[in-house]
């Protein structure tokens, strides 16, 4: 069975002590049955530039609260029992997306988590990939599931500002582009 990405739940802002002591283990127990281990971050320019000529960048969480683990299942979609272990009694760690039988990530969000960790470790700014009039579904944050249109996307930040209907009126709000998803 080959190798895929699932996303383990992890204490909030524990993200790199996880990953660091997971990277640890594994290298420790000679445990094949992990690959990479990663902490996607991307890189934003700063909203506290002195002047306007200065850009400052500041590195961010793209999954607060999550660590990436590729790994390999058995054939009934379970986990190694040393895996298992290993993973468990790291501190800090919880339980995978899917429980005891962890539900793998989509390819096409694993390129795009892959893709978006490569440019933030060459230095690049993260891509957005919205445009204006796309229909999108909030999927975290204080408008959790509410739909609205895309009005703006404010790249340099790397924000989008969306039209939700709040009580009957259109309101814009600005979000993170990882906090929404294509209606």
């Amino acid at each position: 069975m080959a190798m895929k990405w699932y996303v383990l739940k992890v204490a909030s802002n524990r993200e790199d002590q996880v990953r660091e002591a997971l990277e640890r283990k594994v290298k420790i127990e000679a445990c094949q049955q992990i690959g990479r281990i990663l902490v996607p971050t991307e890189r934003r320019p700063s909203h506290r530039g002195k002047g306007a000529g200065d850009k400052k960048f500041v590195e961010r969480k793209m999954y607060p609260g999550y660590v990436i683990i590729e790994m390999e299942l058995k054939p009934d979609g379970g986990i190694e029992e040393k895996s298992w272990f290993l993973i468990k009694e790291t501190t800090g760690a919880g339980d995978f997306i899917g429980g005891n039988k962890p539900t793998p990530m989509k390819d096409a969000d694993v390129e795009k988590m892959l893709m978006q960790y490569e440019k933030a470790k060459d230095g690049g700014a993260v891509s957005v990939e919205f445009a204006k009039g796309d229909q999108v579904k909030i999927k975290e944050g204080a408008f959790e599931n509410f739909e609205g249109a895309v009005d703006e996307v404010l790249a340099d930040k790397g924000l989008i500002r969306v039209i939700v209907t709040i009580f009957g009126r259109a309101t814009p709000v600005e979000l993170e582009y990882w906090q929404v998803e294509k209606a």
